[in-house]
């Protein structure tokens, strides 16, 4: 279905004991790279119920230490592209779940509708979910130039707001008018872990979702914002140790 061409940088790969029997993959959100999962994965690593897990993480195309190139769309086709043959040189002879964060949730959620047997589940951490009507309001179009302003200061010195990538990325996958459908219609177990004062998440928007899809989707919700935190890694255990218990 893909090319062999396109592949993403893999920045971790660690698993305790020498025959896993579940692997976790992290794809992190916009204007951010794996690194924001260094704590989550660390602590996921000491956890003794978690020992048989194998955790890898990957940059995605024009982030981190993945390829970039001005050639590039950084759509999803492309984004796609690459972590399927990521996880294709993976081998893997486990079960496969997908963590994502922010926009990463939207592309762990579409690699999953395209490969709906390759994935045994999802985990969405902090997904921003918006319906149609949102993204055609123009009080979000406003939100999303505050993001983007606050995008920039965190990243100045990236020169941000001219980033290919990082344009191309708001514009055809976090705007893109089908996300909201395909979470919807999913048909992967997946567990949404947001926290209760994330500013950049269309709260009201995740008991509508949930009740479109009440066999696949489940919500816990924790303190805290957007970020990868302790409060919602740690959630994660109990998710894994259940997917492991199965």
């Amino acid at each position: 279905m893909f090319s062999k061409k396109l592949i993403l940088k893999k920045t971790h790969d660690f698993c305790a004991v020498k025959e896993p029997r579940l692997t976790v993959v992290f794809i992190h959100g916009i204007a951010a790279d794996s690194s924001c999962f260094n704590n989550a994965i660390k602590y996921l690593e000491g956890t003794t119920s978690l020992k048989e897990v194998r955790f890898v993480a990957f940059d995605l195309l024009g982030s981190g230490q993945s390829y970039a190139n001005d050639k590039l769309n950084y759509d999803y086709k492309e984004q796609l592209e690459a972590l399927h043959n990521s996880i294709e040189k993976l081998k893997l002879t486990t079960p496969l779940v997908l963590v994502g964060h922010s926009m990463g949730t939207f592309i762990v959620t579409r690699y999953a509708n395209t490969f709906k047997k390759s994935v045994k589940h999802l985990i969405l951490l902090s997904p921003p979910v918006y319906t149609e009507e949102d993204l055609a309001n123009p009080a979000f179009e406003k939100g999303m130039k505050l993001f983007r302003e606050a995008v920039a200061i965190n990243v100045k010195s990236r020169g941000i707001l001219e980033d290919k990538a990082f344009n191309a990325a708001i514009k055809k996958i976090v705007m893109n008018k089908k996300n909201y459908k395909t979470l919807a219609n999913i048909k992967t177990h997946t567990t949404l872990i947001y926290g209760d004062m994330d500013r950049f998440i269309s709260v009201q928007n995740l008991p509508k979702i949930l009740a479109d899809n009440p066999k696949y989707l489940t919500a816990i919700k924790t303190i805290g914002h957007h970020g990868v935190s302790r409060e919602k890694y740690s959630k994660m255990v109990g998710v894994l140790e259940g997917i492991l218990n199965a």
